[in-house]
């Protein structure tokens, strides 16, 4: 790490703000009056941060700050996942750390985010940048557990009602703003008390209205909530009976069901008999067998069992069950009225990855074989309201949530939007038995589903946590870990205030994205202003003396970082070809699944802009001076004299790019090989100069004249991917997103009036990632056709070059007017 961190003591400034970071990370996450650390968790860190000088430096300060961020707050998740499979300790928490930037990957993202922001813009952008880095990762790759850092403000009565503006994501937007004042403010400490006090204010002021709008909301809730009301009586079921399998193993399957039934019953009946409860809570897989779906005569006899219970309590009862149907089994809960039985089931729509549900794709023997635990449960399609039906006739409308389906947002505020009153959650958190921290932060995530909905929440579970949340969040009641007992309250027949949540779902990670593209797009265009100011300037200096040759821009590859560069080139294109010949064999000739976005996404973009992010880390800027072919990175200068190059000899293969390497009078090759556009550029730079380089052979001379005649054929405007592939596919997008929304969903803003923000987003950028696809498609065409006709040319070096311009200007008539053109000629005609 350290030849990466400069100065040198960076490193060790790094590594001890990592730990003081992870520090009040792991304090922050115990609860209680360690919630106001939230502010200030990080700036260890980034203060140590500010001293890394490349983008290297601070990928690895990320990477390691993910992994101490994993250590400090889930060292007991790997202690529970060995007690569920049964592989150790050591290795499961070995297993933890190295998926770390899997578990966490939005802290590695927000340290290279924040590091490049910090390089081009003010302090202020940086925060923004990091900040939105931070919300945008969590909301493109949502985390196992659902965990973000403005879940530690659930203790603050206050602070957490932001939530239902912005969610939990919303508040750590907020948190990270407060942690880059109060860090600005400790790094300006010695130039004067008024460059502190204006970060300093910030980090005061930020809170404070954080917690006047909670006061203010609480008051509002206040009052909409004591307006009288009928209410329903429901009981939760927490029995303390855990380890299932070890049971099973020393019992058999009908004895421990039995036993599960029978506790079960006995408390349900004291429920009704003392808390006169309408309505029964059981947990999650509480009846391990697939109820409505027997597979013996026993299992029969049980299901008739569970149902003559209900119906002689005349009392609604829900539990977690399995479903089955024709695609697999189902982690579920059933849902028994008074007086008509199984009325339906919801199923779990987020299982748990490989442990209760194995994707397709990596599903196999192989797997099976090294993770014999591995669970075959199917997702589940979504929310579903359910009625919860006294015996009177009154009913409660709720949106069940199993397990993990509380961690994310969505599943609540799509119940709200299907009338839901209440959330009903089902949870099975017996693998946190000896690490009760798990089921307190389970517990808190689940509660911001409260706030962000203003649904009041009856939360059931195995041996612990079971709590009764009010719209605030507050836990009115809850059980201890371990406990057997009933819990029983009532809730209002309401409907909830709506929430700016409700309304647009969880939108903070999409704004945060969005304002990240408008900062990149700001950047690119603030960088070719400047280009174009520098390269004005060169040709007013060179107009005046003609004898300094102007700079040439190049990559400096080494062979390793070269081979490395030009494989991820071509595994962009296999993955493009790889989409087309889909299309071409499945799919059809329209991007119309999310699986050719995946692959679109996966195969082709992301080795495309991880070539593109070496060759920005190795560019350079190639120019001579005093006898001296200058070649100065970033970081670097190197210098070579003139006289000791002799030969350049160009890339028979094109790959990362056109480029040359160079032959030194010793005979050795320079060690660096020079990616450049246009080599003859290059060569004239040195032969103005003086050097006697001279092209190695014949196909160095075509391979020369081929890269010049592509440079020069080349707009920047025009054929930059960001206009192409960006900018460009949404024209056409706009529009066809419109028609779509009229059709479906009977106007412009139909679906977001309908789902929210979040999905009529989302719904945009399908779109124009599709359009997008297509006109990369169409491009890649046209560009085979360029370049064969271009190559079948190069034997005749003076045609070639007029035919290499010409035939761009076509690919371009085309791409830019010819397929627009068409589809207005196919819609009009239509």
């Amino acid at each position: 790490m350290r030849a990466f961190l400069a100065p040198p003591r960076a490193t060790g400034r790094v590594l001890a703000g990592v730990g003081a970071s992870a520090l009040l990370l792991g304090l922050y996450a115990r609860g209680g009056y360690a919630w106001v650390l939230g502010f200030a968790v990080l700036v260890p860190w980034l203060l140590a941060s500010n001293a890394v000088s490349t983008v290297t430096g601070a990928l690895l300060s990320g990477w390691a700050m993910s992994i101490a961020f994993v250590a400090a707050v889930f060292l007991w998740f790997g202690a529970a996942l060995d007690s569920y499979t049964g592989v150790g300790t050591v290795p499961a928490l070995l297993v933890l750390c190295i998926c770390a930037p899997l578990l966490q990957p939005q802290v590695i993202v927000f340290a290279v985010v924040r590091h490049v922001a910090g390089r081009h813009h003010g302090v202020a952008l940086r925060a923004l940048a990091g900040a939105s880095a931070w919300i945008a990762c969590e909301w493109l790759w949502p985390k196992l557990l659902g965990d973000t850092l403005g879940h530690g403000l659930a203790p603050s009565l206050w602070l957490r009602q932001v939530a239902d503006l912005g969610g939990a994501a919303g508040i750590t937007f907020l948190l990270i703003l407060v942690n880059e004042a109060l860090t600005q403010a400790v790094a300006q400490r010695r130039d004067g008390i008024r460059r502190v006090l204006r970060p300093l204010a910030f980090a005061i002021a930020l809170p404070a209205v954080m917690a006047g709008y909670g006061v203010l909301r609480l008051s509002a809730i206040e009052s909409a909530l004591s307006a009288p009301a009928a209410a329903m009586r429901v009981a939760m079921v927490q029995a303390n009976l855990v380890d299932y399998e070890r049971r099973r193993r020393e019992r058999g399957t009908y004895a421990v069901v039995r036993e599960v039934l029978d506790t079960h019953f006995a408390l349900s009946r004291a429920a009704i008999e003392h808390h006169h409860a309408d309505a029964l809570l059981w947990s999650e897989t509480v009846y391990p067998t697939t109820f409505g779906h027997p597979r013996s005569e026993d299992g029969a006899a049980l299901d008739r069992e569970i149902l003559e219970f209900a119906a002689a309590a005349n009392v609604s009862l829900v539990f977690g069950t399995y479903d089955r149907d024709a695609a697999g089994e189902y982690n579920a809960a059933a849902f028994l009225a008074p007086g008509a039985g199984l009325i339906g089931t919801y199923r779990k729509t987020y299982p748990f990855p490989f442990t209760e549900h194995v994707p397709a794709r990596l599903d196999g023997p192989l797997l099976r074989r090294w993770l014999p635990w591995a669970g075959s449960w199917q997702p589940g399609s979504g929310a579903r309201v359910m009625p919860l039906r006294a015996a009177d006739g009154r009913e409660l409308n709720v949106v069940p949530l199993i397990c993990l389906d509380d961690v994310r947002p969505g599943l609540a505020i799509d119940g709200v939007r299907l009338g839901a009153q209440a959330i009903v959650g089902l949870s099975n958190d017996s693998w946190f038995t000896n690490y009760p921290i798990g089921a307190r932060l389970h517990l808190a995530v689940a509660s911001f589903r409260s706030i962000e909905t203003r649904l009041p929440q009856l939360r059931v579970t195995t041996n612990g946590l079971s709590a009764f949340v009010d719209p605030t969040g507050e836990v009115l009641a809850r059980t201890a870990m371990g406990d057997r007992a009933v819990l029983a309250g009532e809730v209002p027949l309401r409907d909830p205030p709506l929430t700016l949540m409700v309304r647009w779902g969880d939108w903070v990670g999409g704004a945060g994205m969005a304002l990240l593209l408008l900062l990149a797009i700001a950047s690119v265009v603030h960088v070719w202003r400047e280009r174009r100011a520098k390269s004005e300037l060169r040709a007013s200096i060179g107009a005046a003396s003609p004898t300094v040759p102007a700079g040439v821009d190049v990559v400096l590859l080494t062979p390793g970082w070269r081979a490395a560069t030009a494989l991820l080139r071509v595994c962009a294109g296999a993955g493009l070809l790889w989409l087309a010949l889909r299309m071409l064999l499945r799919d059809g000739l329209q991007v119309n699944s999310i699986v050719q976005l995946q692959i679109f996404i996966f195969a082709t973009v992301t080795p495309a802009l991880a070539a593109w992010a070496i060759q920005r880390v190795f560019a350079a800027r190639a120019h001579v001076a005093a006898g001296t072919l200058v070649l100065q990175q970033r970081h670097r200068r190197i210098e070579i004299p003139l006289d000791r190059i002799v030969a350049a000899r160009a890339w028979r293969i094109p790959l990362p790019g056109t480029g040359v390497d160079l032959g030194l009078a010793s005979g050795a090759r320079f060690t660096h090989g020079i990616a450049v556009a246009d080599i003859h550029a290059l060569l004239r730079a040195l032969t103005d100069a003086g050097s006697t380089v001279k092209v190695a052979d014949a196909i160095s001379t075509r391979m020369a004249d081929y890269a010049t005649a592509r440079a020069r054929a080349t707009w920047p405007r025009l054929d930059h991917p960001l206009v192409k592939f960006v900018l460009f596919p949404l024209l056409p997008a706009l529009p066809a997103f419109r028609l779509h929304q009229y059709i479906a969903f009977g106007g412009t803003f139909g679906e977001l009036y309908t789902y929210g923000f979040v999905a009529w987003f989302t719904g945009l950028l399908v779109w124009w990632a599709a359009w997008s696809i297509g006109l990369m498609l169409f491009a890649a065409v046209l560009r085979i056709v360029v370049e064969s006709m271009h190559v079948a040319m190069l034997q005749w070096p003076a045609r070639a070059d007029a035919a290499r311009r010409t035939l761009t200007v076509l690919s371009r008539v085309a791409f830019y007017i010819g397929l627009p053109g068409w589809l207005a000629i196919r819609l009009l005609s239509g």
